[in-house]
């Protein structure tokens, strides 16, 4: 019998990104996947901002960012009539090396597609002292008790099974989990399923015989089905075709011939794969039974749209990460895991939400005759569709930092102020320290963001010399909470946190703030370390 403190059920980037958080908080972990870990027809594409100031914190940022996406590649999104063909409008990005840095962010997103991440986040997660990673494991059978789960682990290459007994597990299984469906948690369509084929291939010449008509992403608009993405995967050589197959003729299309028919450049390519997915939308009704919980896809589903699929599921891989922490450490409220689901429910039906308005932002685009026409009807029609396109928010899907970045916990752990964080979209967001809100970044005069001062406690930053401060650490270190403390009067920190103390959470979020420190200290330890239930009004 194998004893570990939480057993990860799935090895996919959310599993190991758990992973490494319980090793951030010291806590021993156990993540068994079924595969071999290798990523024949990589998915994942890009790491949003929000997954890469995890990553900073976790010290791997570096190696994402220096993965192998080509500097002078650029970042754009072009809607075309092919590829090579006529070109209506283009979102421009710039490149890595040329884009500036974040305002709001120490990080930028980064293409790093999947086969460059897995073995990267596996890499960083086996080398935890506090962790192991066990590839090719199968978990048979998972029995909850009131004070452990039990489960049974198949050897898939010798068939010998391991006994595993766990504080905790959590099930990173993937869309179809069947660990979710043993317990029995639904997972209701939200919105029509829809069929779809990824076609990966390889062309060599494609990048320099477009030059500067290369793009990031190509939004074709072609036919009914070849009307999605075709995206450079690692800047080179590698790219992927999304070919919408539900009801149409490109269900039986071979891939060569889709690929010529979205590529009008005469380039050699060879085809790779061709894979046929399903895409599904839902959200768990629950994301904890008794000491199992959900994360990643098998607590929700969502259209790759704006890309947040992953970087929801490690957001809330996050949230849950400190607060089994706290269990298996004894300083845990008897509510706080009771938040995982409170707090993350409501996020990802907000993702999945954005990521449909992008998908039928491309589903009810009209496609009209003459747009690939060489003719003056043609151009008529192209510059009416590049205004359309400019109208409808077309480049919404590349300006989502306030999805990434600007989401909002409520629950019984977070104090609110009675104030709501500024609205905002596309364009228009700002970062904000309302309470549940992540906490902002400000470049410090050492040259740290506020970020990279919050460890893996709770963290008092003071943006003055507030008195107090004293029974505030009495306070937590009577509840066995971790805590300390930073005090910054730089002008720029106290703009963008609003109030002369904040306190945030080991998630990087806000607990409470105020320009006093409270004359409870004790009281205010209490509800952020999950002491007290859910109330009426609270969302869930």
């Amino acid at each position: 019998m194998t004893d570990v403190d939480v057993l990860v059920v799935g090895g996919g980037p959310v599993g190991l990104s758990l992973g490494l958080d319980l090793a951030h908080h010291g806590i021993d972990f156990l993540i068994a996947e079924a595969g071999d870990a290798t990523v024949d027809h990589p998915r994942v594409g890009s790491v949003g901002p929000r997954t890469m100031e995890f990553f900073r914190r976790w010290g791997i940022a570096e190696q994402a960012r220096n993965a192998g996406w080509p500097p002078d590649h650029t970042l754009d999104g072009a809607w075309v009539t092919s590829v090579g063909g006529y070109e209506i409008h283009r979102v421009r990005m710039g490149t890595v090396r040329e884009r500036p840095a974040s305002d709001v962010s120490p990080e930028r997103e980064q293409v790093c597609p999947q086969h460059w991440l897995a073995p990267l986040l596996l890499r960083a997660a086996d080398e935890r002292p506090t962790g192991r990673v066990l590839l090719q494991h199968h978990v048979d059978r998972v029995t909850p008790g009131p004070d452990d789960v039990r489960a049974d682990l198949t050897d898939v290459r010798t068939g010998r099974i391991r006994s595993v007994r766990a504080r905790y597990v959590v099930a990173a299984d993937g869309a179809s989990s069947p660990l979710r469906r043993a317990l029995g948690i639904a997972a209701p369509a939200i919105h029509e399923t829809r069929t779809f084929r990824n076609i990966l291939f390889r062309a060599p010449g494609l990048r320099a015989a477009l030059g500067d008509r290369a793009a990031l992403f190509y939004f074709l608009m072609l036919s009914a089905g070849l009307r999605f993405p075709l995206r450079a995967i690692d800047g080179r050589s590698l790219y992927r075709l999304t070919v919408g197959v539900t009801g149409g003729p490109e269900a039986t299309m071979d891939a060569e011939t889709l690929v010529r028919a979205a590529v009008s450049v005469d380039t050699p390519f060879e085809v790779l794969s061709d894979a046929e997915w399903h895409l599904t939308h839902r959200v768990a009704e629950d994301f904890r039974s008794g000491r199992v919980f959900l994360v990643g896809d098998a607590a929700h589903t969502l259209s790759p749209s704006g890309g947040f699929g992953m970087n929801t599921g490690i957001s809330n891989a996050v949230n849950l990460g400190w607060k089994l922490a706290a269990a298996v450490r004894g300083w845990a409220g008897p509510h706080l895991l009771d938040t995982y689901r409170t707090e993350c429910r409501p996020i990802a039906l907000r993702s999945l939400d954005e990521a449909n308005v992008n998908l039928r932002r491309t589903l009810d685009r009209p496609l009209p005759g003459h747009l690939a026409d060489s003719s003056p009807e043609g151009e008529r029609v192209r510059a009416e569709m590049s205004e359309r396109l400019r109208r409808s928010g077309a480049q919404r899907e590349f300006e989502s930092m306030w999805v990434h970045l600007g989401l909002r916990y409520v629950s019984p752990a977070v104090d609110p102020d009675g104030t709501e964080p500024p609205e905002g979209g596309a364009g228009t967001w700002r970062q904000s320290s309302v309470p549940g809100c992540r906490a902002p970044h400000a470049w410090l005069p050492d040259g740290r963001s506020t970020l990279d001062v919050f460890g893996s406690g709770f963290h008092l930053l003071a943006c003055a010399d507030v008195p107090g401060i004293g029974p505030m650490e009495r306070a937590f270190a009577a509840a066995g909470v971790p805590f300390a403390s930073t005090v910054c009067t730089e002008p720029d920190v106290l703009y963008c946190y609003e109030r002369y103390a904040v306190l945030v959470r080991p998630d990087g979020h806000v607990a409470w703030r105020g320009d006093e420190l409270p004359a409870d200290p004790a009281a205010l330890v209490a509800r952020v370390r999950g002491a007290e239930p859910a109330r009426t009004g609270v969302p869930a």
